[in-house]
């Protein structure tokens, strides 16, 4: 399979064809509806090619960054989401963030899946009934107990909480069961610095540390629900540099080789594919 480097190659004589016959350089919205058809195929039921080219092309015009990256990430982190059944954008349940991979020279794309995107895929496991996370404050009655008779009480204080203590969730089976993490703060942290994205400006770490700190004891969990191997390969993408698109595209007749823009998409060039 192709690599991003060989893509990379490939497109540089394709540009220069391109140039010479006087063909206009493809946009950004170009290549998703390109991409189409394979995200369709991709897309579980419940979702919709429409809304999700929509969202993502919204994403990538409120953040410049993206529309000067990596097109290769930058579409394989939109395919990620596409596989995953998440939508990019303010929902919270995914993310695609730019970031300057200072070895390659270039700005790549992070695929990054939030709270909302792992308590959505954990519910269609089918053998969850429910499963929520909340944060704790320095303020609130909170006490768990470990060991034969685990045990888990929180009573949020409605006024002043105080600062941020810790996070944890829980997940209900349908067959009765149930299991439950807590996390403190300083692991939390600890998750946060090895992340590539826990320093990152347009990282959901700044702008929404709590939503976070509840995904990263979800994601610690895991491993211990009952999801489908199909899905736990998938979310190991999580947080990952958005993968070739030539690697995790399904059905390759419906995808041609993407080239790096020579120029950004203007603003009145993506309201037009939307």
């Amino acid at each position: 399979m192709a690599t991003n480097e060989s893509l990379r190659n490939q497109v540089a004589t394709k540009q220069k064809n391109e140039v010479a016959d006087g063909k206009k350089p493809m946009t950004i919205n170009d290549y998703i509806d390109q991409m189409a058809p394979a995200m369709a195929q991709a897309l579980p039921k419940h979702m919709d090619i429409d809304r999700l080219t929509r969202m993502a092309l919204t994403t990538i015009r409120t953040t410049p960054q993206l529309k000067n990256a990596d097109v290769a990430s930058l579409l394989g982190a939109v395919m990620q989401s596409a596989q995953l059944g998440l939508e990019p954008g303010p929902l919270g349940q995914c993310y695609l963030l730019p970031f300057k991979n200072n070895k390659k020279g270039i700005t790549e794309v992070q695929f990054i899946i939030g709270y909302k995107g792992m308590i959505d895929l954990a519910r269609r496991s089918g053998h969850i009934s429910t499963i929520y996370a909340h944060a704790v404050y320095e303020n609130d009655d909170f006490e768990y107990e470990l060991g034969l008779h685990a045990d888990l009480k929180h009573k949020p204080t409605e006024d002043n909480r105080g600062e941020f203590k810790g996070a944890y969730t829980v997940a209900h089976f349908k067959d009765g069961g149930y299991q439950f993490e807590y996390m403190p703060k300083s692991e939390i942290d600890k998750r946060k610095a090895r992340s590539k994205s826990g320093n990152n400006p347009y990282s959901p770490w700044a702008t929404d540390y709590e939503e976070m700190a509840k995904k990263t004891v979800i994601r610690h969990m895991w491993k211990y629900l009952p999801i489908s191997v199909e899905i736990q390969q998938q979310v190991s993408a999580d947080e990952g540099t958005g993968r070739n698109i030539k690697d995790i595209t399904p059905d390759e007749e419906n995808f041609v080789d993407m080239p790096e823009l020579l120029e950004a998409p203007t603003e009145s060039e993506e309201t037009e594919g939307e």
